[in-house]
């Protein structure tokens, strides 16, 4: 289904957009359009066919063959319209904007939360380690070294963690702007933080 940003009319303006960059093919127009709302709408081909034949009927574009494939091209008479209605391709860019700012947020919430967990795991195995060295006063001398040794892990570990969520942040900035992140990117570093969450604790239970 076409998002609300699309209100009636706001598509085929939006391809006319697309088109007046550089001529493109149908599924170029496809995926430029998923691309721009980071994946969050990617219209058929039944939606973008009929649109564009509708633009050539009317004009506003033209079609030649390039070997197998169509390429559609913005003529005088649709840069014309699209410049008339420039304030509401603006309109639709804000709402863009808005939507792509919204879901890095969503991200970067999930890599602060999940670098939250991993940091309190590892506190709590520092904590375990120590408690541990304290209660066998046998191997005092040893254990001590290995609370000491636990405690600069949590540190270090602490630092990368810090490093890899202000990386992560300047990344999901920088593709946000572009428009290109999407529900998948959330569920793949979902997936992956979750196996190194797990793969962590898995060395730790081995200790």
């Amino acid at each position: 289904m076409t998002p609300p940003v699309f209100a009636h009319g706001n598509l085929r303006l939006y391809v006319l957009a697309l088109l007046e960059e550089r001529p493109r093919h149908g599924y170029e127009l496809i995926q430029a359009l998923s691309d721009r709302f980071g994946g969050t709408y990617s219209p058929s081909a039944g939606t973008i066919y009929p649109r564009l034949a509708k633009l050539e009927e009317e004009g506003l574009v033209t079609k030649s063959t390039d070997g197998r494939k169509t390429v559609y091209e913005i003529t005088d008479a649709g840069r014309a319209e699209l410049e008339s209605r420039r304030h509401e391709l603006d309109a639709i860019e804000d709402d863009l904007t808005d939507s792509v700012r919204r879901l890095a947020d969503g991200v970067r919430a999930e890599v602060n939360d999940a670098m939250r967990s991993l940091r309190a795991e590892l506190a709590s195995a520092a904590r375990e380690a120590k408690r541990a060295a304290t209660s066998t006063p046998a191997s005092a001398t040893s254990g001590g070294t290995a609370s000491s040794e636990s405690n600069r892990a949590v540190h270090e570990a602490d630092i990368v963690l810090n490093e890899f969520r202000q990386q992560l942040r300047t990344d999901l900035r920088t593709h946000a702007h572009r428009g290109r992140i999407g529900p998948e990117s959330i569920t793949l570093l979902k997936a992956r933080l979750a196996q190194v969450r797990a793969d962590v604790l898995a060395t730790l239970a081995e200790r």
